[in-house]
């Protein structure tokens, strides 16, 4: 029997007529994904909660335009460096490196021109799996060196496979991650207050009032970034503390406990009885709750995303981590493969 043909359509067009595709992966009662051609976005995510209803568990936007003029991510990969880089520069072999700064005299997820405002190649589309391919030039956004990079989604029981790989022809530094923001709930059902978040984390790093690190790490302890235990979100935003009034809420890299592929957060909706385990190789989780969502950006279904309707936990390498040569290093050389992979598991609670 001949396998049936992957799902795609196109999405929309860009003003200089390219066209960005839409691609589906997996097929009920499992996950499905749509990924975006433009920035190898999860534009979509649909499950099938406790409740026995599939939902859409994911923020996105309705056209590429919108997506654009969007500061917030939203689903996209991100690239070349994720987080943000002291002062938009960092030394490199002796010599110092000059990026792009636009988060208050920082470089942020890439620069102005980030991965996620990308348009990738399609490698590879099956009904399980999709992959794409992006190529990044020397001195893209001030970064050194043409870099490869590589995006993998797969589907497969009720896991979300997502595998980030890298090379380059010069000495350059590379971070990636994915920028889905999650609501169990469902996208445009409220916030994510009465969400239960587990992070498996014992460490977090403090940082200063424009998001970079202090110094080193900080327990956990007597803080809401403990989270070891099933947390309600809306309770640990609300308490006392200096750096959740700075940030506004949680935009805050916990160190992950232990190495290699590990479970780092469970994230659980008592209403709709869905439960969210991620599962990374990396050494940090960045946890953002969506605290500038301010209403200026519309949804998929054209409402308007507001502070705390999503949850963002994004794998990666700690902040800052081209002047911390105490933690894992983000330089890549000729030769080597830049390799993450993250795992969402879905499904009833």
């Amino acid at each position: 029997m001949t396998e049936a043909a992957p799902a795609e359509r196109l999405f929309d067009t860009l003003d200089d007529g390219r066209e960005v595709r839409c691609l589906t992966i997996g097929s009920a009662p499992g996950p499905v994904v749509e990924v975006l051609t433009l920035g190898a976005t999860v534009h979509r995510l649909e499950v099938t909660g406790g409740d026995g209803v599939r939902r859409n568990v994911v923020l996105g936007h309705a056209d590429a335009a919108e997506r654009l003029a969007s500061g917030d991510y939203v689903g996209g990969t991100i690239g070349r460096y994720a987080n943000r880089i002291a002062g938009g520069r960092f030394p490199l072999d002796g010599r110092e490196v000059v990026v792009g700064a636009h988060d208050r005299g920082n470089s942020l997820h890439g620069g102005p021109d980030g991965f996620d405002r990308r348009l990738w190649d399609v490698v590879a589309h099956r009904p399980d799996e999709v992959v794409l391919a992006l190529v990044s030039p020397d001195g893209d956004q001030g970064f050194p060196g043409a870099v490869s990079a590589r995006v993998g989604y797969r589907v497969s029981g009720d896991v979300v496979r997502v595998t980030m790989e890298a090379t380059t022809d010069a000495p350059t530094v590379v971070n990636l991650t994915n920028h889905a923001y999650v609501n169990l709930d469902g996208e445009g059902e409220g916030t994510i207050d009465d969400h239960l978040l587990t992070v498996v984390a014992d460490e977090y790093v403090p940082v200063d009032a424009t998001g970079i690190p202090l110094g080193g790490t900080a327990p956990v302890d007597g803080t809401p970034f403990d989270l070891r235990e099933p947390t309600r979100l809306g309770t640990a935003l609300r308490r006392e503390h200096e750096q959740v009034a700075a940030a506004r809420g949680i935009d805050h890299d916990l160190v992950v406990r232990g190495a290699g592929l590990r479970l780092a957060a469970v994230l659980e909706s008592p209403r709709t009885r869905t439960r969210l385990e991620l599962r990374t190789d990396q050494p940090g989780l960045q946890v953002y709750t969506g605290n500038f969502l301010d209403g200026t950006r519309r949804s998929t279904r054209g409402g308007r995303y507001r502070q705390g309707d999503g949850i963002a936990l994004e794998p990666q390498l700690h902040p800052d981590s081209p002047h911390r040569p105490q933690w894992p290093s983000p330089v890549l050389r000729p030769g080597e493969t830049y390799r993450s992979v993250l795992e969402w598991r879905l499904g009833a609670s």
